[in-house]
């Protein structure tokens, strides 16, 4: 294996345990990996806004890429650092053919500094401060519209799964779609945790044999067929296990930690002789 230059990984149920926090193990595993010179990039469903609980513990490390690559953010720092968001056109498409395709469907829409949803969403996704509530179209009809780098569609009474499926055929060719929870996440066409990986990392001249991902839901699928070596933890949605053959251990049981300190026990090897 190529030595690795960048550890790719996203957070929840990959990183994080089940009660959303990060273990020791997991602190000190990511620490070792930045001594002995590999950087750690999160890549995550998460908007930045919600990257705040976890600064304590992985705020030292760096970058964020949320929104699966709809936004990247500085967690040292606090910021936004770009953006990459949806036509307006495009997302007003989107709703008008998800309304008709999956019954009771409500949306809600990240773009910087806010957070809009209808009344059907604000059991899951709560925007705290930075909430508004409003019907998709009459947000749309704003200038935050836009913005937007995220959209989020709750569909009551259907199958993630299948909703999903039904989400592709009725309007995958207006955005990108996928899901990491039962409710849909979509973001612009042709922007995904992949191709905001590669670009970071060719700004740094890191290339994709340089990278080593980790992921757990259909969310992670671009990013680990694009990184050199790509790890499924244990507890991943069976879509994720068939597309890769590596495993990592299960998320509550430190399966990323784990492998980052063997391939940082190799790194040194590989330096020592």
């Amino acid at each position: 294996m190529t030595p690795p230059r960048l550890i790719a990984t996203d957070l929840d149920g990959t990183l994080l345990r089940s009660d959303g926090t990060v273990s020791d193990r997991t602190q000190a595993a990511l620490a070792l990996a930045e001594e002995a010179g590999i950087s750690i990039v999160f890549v995550t469903g998460r908007p930045p806004r919600w990257m705040e609980s976890l600064t304590g513990h992985i705020g030292r490390h760096g970058v964020a890429i949320c929104s699966n690559g709809g936004a990247v953010y500085d967690v040292r720092r606090k910021e936004l650092v770009e953006s990459f968001p949806l036509r307006p056109a495009d997302t007003l498409a989107v709703v008008r053919a998800l309304r008709a395709e999956l019954p009771g469907a409500a949306f809600a829409f990240e773009y910087p500094g806010g957070f809009s949803h209808e009344l059907g969403c604000d059991s899951v996704w709560d925007g705290g401060e930075f909430r508004r509530i409003a019907p998709a179209e009459e947000f749309l009809a704003g200038p935050e519209a836009a913005s937007v780098f995220k959209m989020l569609v709750k569909a009551p009474g259907l199958d993630p799964d299948e909703m999903l499926r039904r989400a592709h055929r009725a309007a995958g060719h207006l955005a990108e779609i996928t899901r990491s929870s039962p409710m849909l996440e979509i973001s612009a066409l042709g922007v995904s945790k992949a191709t905001t990986l590669a670009r970071w990392c060719a700004e740094r001249g890191i290339t994709a044999d340089q990278v080593v991902a980790f992921g757990d839901m259909p969310n992670d699928l671009p990013m680990l067929a694009w990184a050199g070596t790509a790890y499924a933890v244990a507890n991943a949605h069976s879509e994720v296990l068939a597309a890769t053959a590596l495993r990592a251990g299960d998320h509550d049981r430190d399966g990323v930690a784990a492998v980052i300190e063997a391939l940082v026990a190799e790194v040194r090897a590989e330096q020592s002789s």
